[in-house]
This record gives structure tokens, sequence and C-alpha cells, in this order.
């Protein structure tokens, strides 16, 4: 037992000597493997440093910008590029670019080019003088709603190099001059020959204007039919489409949906209403509007007349019978600025349920004075009546044209300005007025993601006279006018062998010649015995 014994003590420091050197090599090998551990992302971060430092490696931020762009994210200071065009454009270039920090800085050279395999093709033609603050907007909100394809018939603002050069650079954009050449392709169109226009010939504002868009969007359906577009469009550039009803907040949609039997298609008006004074921007200020009449229920409408007009001549301040799309085909005419037609056969118009366009009218106090100025009538009530087809602009003119600054303010909140909270509220219940946010949203969106400012800053830095004077030669020499072989328009008299020839070959076509549709006021309370019946 003892030499037993003896042997286990003998023999224990030798099993003990390889555990102890197993666990002093393990802990020396765990040490290293901490220190590279600890030494290699320091050395990793170090060199990513020096490489960036050096602009060896480059930013994933901005990897998949347009060239020469300085995209940031938001909260970060603006770019150089819009801040630069904040500071160089014109003064109605300054509302575009102005945003400090961007909510969508990943599309600032995004000019929305035509997608050709994409249908139907949509253009929108108009007739304005107004400034790239209000025609950026528009057009590009378009463009995001599915219009591919624009034409411009400008005048004043609109047609100045300042602005004509940023418009010209923009895809899908057609911009016509009122030049002498214009003028007299259009005197030689056949709508000075035939009656359903007459009436409104050789009288000043708002009839000219209207005989102006009627000879524009002739012009625009023969560009259109050229350009291969399914519909065409007349918008003002204080109108924006809201294609509510489809499956998707498209207007392409919408019009996708529409049966092939249809020929036209009518957007009714909802109409702007402001609850200030101050309104710089209608599209991005302007939440309510007051729903058409072919959107309310009968007794709602006829119930709440009293309220939803406050006084007014009308329940909406100027026109209630909407706008209209139709398609490209054979002897398409327009029938006004409101509605199309066709020289050979009655149309088939359906009315959309859903979908509205919404007219931004009187939205800013300064509309007064600007209507005012376009028109040199006397601002009494029988010289009114020829400048101005509805009641509420001959009042407005009159007021504008003979009130002190705090009286036309006064007259502006009694008659403009929702401040009743009470019938505000009740009438939003009723549904006589509605908020509409998606077209507020699109075109903030828009501008603070840099896209008029990027129009802007890419658009050619100077236009000389004989390049802008080729320009307009160039827009007008197309094939625009819808009947170049018909008889020439003198001032006073028509050829009578002219007119006779004439009549011998449009005869089929008379039947189908119905007056132009003006700008209609909706019904009123004359009118609710009718509607009954209707």
């Amino acid at each position: 037992m003892t030499n037993n014994h003896h042997h286990h003590h003998l023999h224990a420091p030798l099993r003990s000597t390889p555990q102890s050197s197993s666990t002093s090599s393990s802990q020396t090998f765990t040490s290293k493997l901490l220190l590279l551990l600890t030494l290699l992302p320091l050395s990793l971060a170090a060199l990513a440093f020096i490489l960036q430092w050096r602009g060896g490696i480059p930013d994933p931020t901005t990897r998949w910008s347009p060239p020469g762009s300085h995209h940031l994210f938001p909260g970060m200071d603006a770019s150089p590029l819009s801040s630069a065009v904040v500071h160089s454009t014109p003064s109605d270039c300054l509302s575009l670019g102005r945003s400090a920090s961007p909510s969508f800085p990943y599309y600032q050279n995004w000019k929305f080019d035509s997608v050709s395999n994409l249908r139907p093709k949509i253009c929108i033609t108009t007739s304005t003088s107004a400034g790239l603050d209000q025609i950026l907007p528009w057009m590009f909100y378009h463009k995001v709603i599915g219009a591919t394809t624009f034409f411009l018939f400008v005048e004043g603002k609109a047609a100045s190099p300042e602005v004509a050069k940023i418009l010209e650079s923009i895809p899908g954009v057609k911009v016509i001059y009122r030049t002498k050449q214009l003028e007299e392709q259009q005197a030689n169109s056949r709508i000075w020959n035939e009656t359903w226009l007459s009436s409104f010939f050789y009288k000043p504002c708002n009839y000219e204007l209207f005989v102006k868009q009627s000879l524009n969007m002739e012009m625009a359906i023969v560009m259109a039919r050229d350009a291969g577009m399914d519909w065409i469009i007349h918008l003002d550039t204080d109108e924006l489409l809201h294609p509510a009803g489809a499956k998707e907040y498209s207007l392409r949609q919408l019009l996708l949906d529409v049966p092939r039997n249809v020929d036209m298609v009518i957007f009714p008006n909802y109409e702007s209403s402001v609850e200030r004074d101050d309104i710089k921007e209608p599209f991005t200020e302007v939440s309510m509007f007051k729903r058409n009449y072919d959107h309310v229920p009968k007794d709602t409408y006829f119930g709440m007349y009293k309220e939803s007009t406050r006084g007014n001549p009308n329940y909406f301040l100027t026109y209630g019978n909407g706008k209209s799309a139709a398609r490209i085909q054979d002897h398409l005419r327009p029938n006004g600025a409101h509605r199309w037609h066709n020289y050979m056969k009655t149309p088939n118009e359906v009315k959309f349920e859903e979908a509205a366009v919404l007219h931004y009218t009187y939205a800013r106090f300064s509309d007064l004075t600007s209507r005012r100025d376009r028109c040199g009538c006397k601002p009494t009530k029988e010289d009114v009546k020829r400048c101005f087809m509805l009641e509420f602009d001959r009042s407005a003119f009159i007021v504008a044209s003979t009130a002190t600054e705090d009286e036309m303010l006064k007259w502006y909140h009694e008659h403009i300005v929702w401040d009743d909270k009470d019938i505000k509220l009740k009438l939003l219940r009723k549904g006589i007025l509605t908020r509409i946010y998606a077209p507020m949203a699109i075109i903030q969106g828009l501008r603070e993601s840099g896209v008029f400012s990027s129009v802007i800053a890419s658009a050619p830095t100077a236009l000389s006279k004989e390049k802008f004077l080729l320009t307009i030669d160039s827009s007008n020499s197309s094939r625009a006018t819808a009947s170049q072989s018909l008889p020439s328009r003198k001032i006073g008299r028509i050829g009578e062998s002219k007119a006779t020839i004439r009549k011998a070959l449009e005869v089929d076509a008379a039947e189908f010649e119905e007056a132009a549709v003006p700008p209609l006021s909706p019904p009123g309370m004359d009118d609710n015995h009718l509607s009954v019946q209707v």
C-alpha cells in the first residue's frame, strides 16, 4: 500500500505538466486573436478614411446621381445647384427652387422623358401668358399623372426669351408663338366661314380669348395627330386634372378604361375655395374645393344653395360646365374652349362620375387686378357685358376698377374667402365642399425634389435673337392649320364665289354644326323644377 501510494504521488506531477503547457498555449493564441481582431477593423477604417479623403472611393449616396448634381438627404444643407438657381433666375422662378431641406432629393434632373410604349398617349394644349412659376408646376403635375405631350400657345410673359428657352428645353413640349405668320395661318381657318363660333367674333376681352383658344385648339388637333397622340385635352394653366375613380391616381389609367365606342369624356369642374387672402401659390396652398353640381345629390345641391352661394350670382364664381378630352379621330374639331365636336357625326360623349378638373379661380387676391388689367372695358354694368360672359367676372372687374385697396380686400373676403368656420364645416359634411390633397402633395414633392430648379438650370444659358426667331419660325411652319386649302378670311367680307363653293362642299356636314359651348354657370334655384323633371 505504501509503495502504491508513493507511486501515485510520483506520477501525479508528470500528468499535470502537459495540462499547464496547453493552457498557456491557449492563452497566447487567444491574446493574438484578440489583437488581430482589434487591429483589423482599425486598419480598414484608417484605409477607408485615407482613400475617401483622397477621392479613391465614390460616395454611395451620389453613385447613381446625374452628373454634376449634388444630392443631399433630408436635413442636410441645400445643394449648391439649388442655391445657385434661386439667386440667378427671374423673379417668377424664385418659388420653384426655394426648398431648404429636400424631402425627395433623388430626381433633381428628372425631366419625365416621353416613353413611347405607354398607351394611351395623351396631349394637353393650352393658350397662356403665365410665367414659369405657374406653367412648370402645372406641366410637371400632368406629366406625373400620365400626359406626355404639351402644345403651348404662348403670349406675354410665357413668350419672353427667358421663359421660352426653358419651355423649349423640356422633352415633349411644343411652343407655338403668336406671330404674324401664325395669325395669317389662322385667318385661313375654316372656322371663320362657319356659324358655330360666329357669335363670339369681333368682341373684346373674354370673347376674343375664346375665339383665339378655339383657333389654337384646331391647330393642336393637327399637331396631335402628327405626333401619334390618342387623346387631346384643352386646359388653362390654372386648372389641374384630378383622375379620381381610376384604379390608380393616373390620367392614363382613367382614359385607358374608357370604352372604345366613346369619343369624348367630360371632366366636371370643381372650384377652389380659398380660406385666406394671402395665398401666393394656389396649387400648393389650396386644398378645399366646391364640388360640381353633377357630383352632388340634387336635393343637397338645392337645399344648401343659399349657404353655398353666399350672395354671389351663381353657385360657382365662374364656369360650371367642366372641360373635356377627345379621342384623336378624323373630322375632329373644337367646340369652344370647353368641348370638342366632330364635323361628320354626333360624338358619343360621357361624363366622369368621380374624376374632375380643379379650377383655381380668384385664388389669389392679386387675381382681381390682373384680370382688370387685361381688359380695356369701362367699369359700367352695360360695358362689361361686352367683355365678360359670366356675371361674377363682370362684378369683380367693376370692383377692381373702382374700389380702393381696402374696399377690394373687404369685397374679396365677403365673396371669395371662406371665413365662416361653421358654414364651412356644414358644407364639408354635406359634401358641397371637399378636401383634395393629391395635387398639392405631388407638386410640393416635385418642388422639393429640385425638378423645377433642375429644369431651369439645365436650360440653355442664352437664347440669341437669331435662334429665338428661328425657333418661332420652326414652331409655326409645322402643319398646324387644319384647312390650308380653304378660302382665306377677309376682314369684313367673304368672297361670294368661295363661300358658295364651301357651302356646296360641306352641305353634308351642316347638320352636325352646333353652336360652340361657352363657359356656363351651374344651375340656379330657378332651374330646380327642371332638374326634378330630368
